[in-house]
């Protein structure tokens, strides 16, 4: 059976305009053939999650499945619907700006999360100096390690405001946004290289249990794909998300451009 869940609108915040990626800052990022600085596609996919948990609430923060894929960027200040369609339990998401595509993706809700070890997943401390991003950094096979990071008090209240997000059920039943989750596998990247600009293009999400507010979040991951497309260098990382370092949080599956072919001057 076949049904649409309501639009959810937001307007768009670029959220790391003063960030060390200088994707997001405006003059850098028309350097690439965009016209600003780019939403974190993290921030992006945050929007997207609205639907699956306004129609599973809990459930979904506690098993849910989704993927993104970011496909144009979205900027600041716009106006962002996010439009889902509802077949056999799998939502297929669709994320607008400007009238045009920018995100596609789907989610749906399995009946029993997957079993991870986490002892397969190894804590890793991260590198002691980084350096500028090169063929080392994302070495294939290699286990990146990660400073955690959490979001207590004002600053999950601050979050809540960046992503825009307007359900109750984070300060209701104490609980993390799952979009904190794409954050630390964002700083993974970030806390093994010296990154130039750089650009999150799709992530494969499986939650396998909810965040609590202010639960201390670590990324454990390792390279997977190291490649060349169309002169953009790639780097995709498979990795368990674990709370106080000991709760399985989510399994991801993350990809991002490292270094960005730059547009040739006119």
């Amino acid at each position: 059976m076949t049904s649409g869940l309501q639009t959810y609108r937001v307007e768009a915040y670029n959220t790391a305009k003063l960030s060390e990626n200088k994707m997001h800052d405006d003059t850098v990022a028309r350097r690439f053939g965009f016209s600003g600085g780019l939403v974190p596609g993290v921030d992006v996919m945050a929007y997207m999650m609205h639907l699956p948990i306004a129609k599973w609430g809990r459930d979904f923060l506690e098993r849910g499945l989704i993927e993104a894929r970011f496909v144009k960027p979205v900027y600041d200040g716009e106006i962002t619907d996010v439009r889902g369609v509802e077949n056999d339990g799998v939502i297929s998401i669709e994320l607008e700006s400007r009238s045009e595509l920018c995100a596609t993706g789907t989610a749906s809700l399995p009946v029993v999360p997957p079993s991870l070890s986490i002892a397969d997943y190894p804590a890793t401390a991260p590198v002691a100096e980084r350096k500028p991003v090169g063929p080392a950094s994302y070495e294939l096979g290699k286990w990146l390690g990660s400073m955690p990071r959490k979001w207590a008090g004002d600053a999950a209240d601050e979050y809540l405001d960046e992503v825009r997000e307007i359900d109750g059920i984070y300060v209701r039943e104490g609980l993390g946004h799952p979009g904190l989750l794409q954050r630390v596998m964002n700083k993974v990247l970030v806390d093994n290289a010296i990154l130039g600009p750089w650009i999150h293009v799709g992530s494969r999400m499986q939650l396998l249990n909810a965040a609590r507010r202010g639960d201390e979040i670590t990324a454990r991951a390792r390279v997977v794909e190291n490649y060349e497309k169309k002169g953009h260098r790639f780097v995709e990382l498979d990795a368990l998300v674990v709370g106080n370092g000991v709760i399985p949080l989510a399994h991801c599956r993350h990809i991002a451009i490292y270094q960005p072919r730059e547009q040739a001057a006119a």
